[in-house]
């Protein structure tokens, strides 16, 4: 099979893959292009065409890891970056402070995964503890982060975990 065929046969098919797990149609256009140039450079490693659908829609998966983990490492730069204005921080409302109050195997776990981008089985072994393990930690740290949320800034979710509400918080207003 070459690159045209399987053009042809999973063009669409990839895309509203890749979108669906995005939600974004820049990036899903770039990961796109990106999936089908390594599908170009490497269809000479297909063995057999039988598996040819399974090791197309792979390489979309590690394309769309690699978009998450670069995002994932823009967002922990932006964190680490002072602000100089109050008016920057304001606009965090209290959620860093509510990491920050995490006990600490929570704080890293949340750190871990959802700041630095990391995958769970990965925060596990840098934390030389279980996948079960992480997987609670991070079901607790959600809790406690929507009951901290919750109280300060009077706000709640609906029953799909949609953020509800106004904010009655003296540090948000």
């Amino acid at each position: 099979m070459d690159t045209e065929k399987i053009w042809t046969q999973f063009n669409e098919q990839l895309y509203f893959f890749i979108l669906k797990r995005v939600k974004n149609e820049v990036a899903t256009g770039d990961i796109f292009q990106n999936t089908f140039l390594k599908i170009h450079k490497n269809i000479h490693r297909v063995r057999e065409d039988q598996k040819i659908k399974a090791w197309v829609f792979q390489i979309a998966r590690n394309e769309i890891a690699n978009y998450f983990s670069n995002e994932a490492k823009y967002v922990n730069h932006l964190n680490n970056q002072e602000y100089s204005t109050t008016e920057s921080t304001e606009a965090f409302c209290c959620f860093d402070e509510f990491i920050n109050d995490l006990p600490s195997i929570y704080k890293e776990t949340v750190e871990l995964v959802y700041i630095q981008g990391k995958k769970q089985e990965e925060a596990a072994q840098l934390l030389s503890i279980s996948l079960a393990n992480i997987k609670a930690r991070i079901r607790r740290s959600k809790a406690m982060l929507k009951e901290k949320f919750s109280e300060c800034c009077k706000y709640d979710f609906d029953k799909n975990g949609n953020l509800i509400g106004e904010a009655d918080c003296a540090k948000c207003s």
